[in-house]
C-alpha cells in the first residue's frame, strides 16, 4: 500500500495556488488550524472536505492522495 503524501501535497498545491491559508480556510469554512494540521500530517480532511479541497486547488484527489503523479 502506497504512503499517503497528502500533507507534502496539500502544501505544494496550496503554495501553488491563488488561495492563501486565510483565505482558502475561509472557502471552505474552517479554522486555519484545521490547515495547519492538514499540512502538518496531523490528520486528513473528510471524503467532502479533500473533494472541495482538490476544486479549489485545482487537482485531483488522486493527486492529493498520491495515488498518482
Amino acid at each position: 500500500m502506497k504512503e499517503i503524501k497528502f500533507a507534502e501535497r496539500f502544501r505544494e498545491s496550496l503554495k501553488n495556488s491563488k488561495y492563501t491559508c486565510k483565505e482558502l480556510a475561509e472557502e471552505l469554512g474552517v479554522a486555519k488550524s484545521n490547515l495547519s494540521n492538514w499540512k502538518k500530517g496531523i490528520n486528513l480532511p473528510s471524503v467532502d472536505m479533500l473533494f472541495r479541497i482538490s476544486i479549489l486547488l485545482e487537482e485531483s484527489t488522486d493527486y492529493l492522495l498520491g495515488l498518482e503523479d
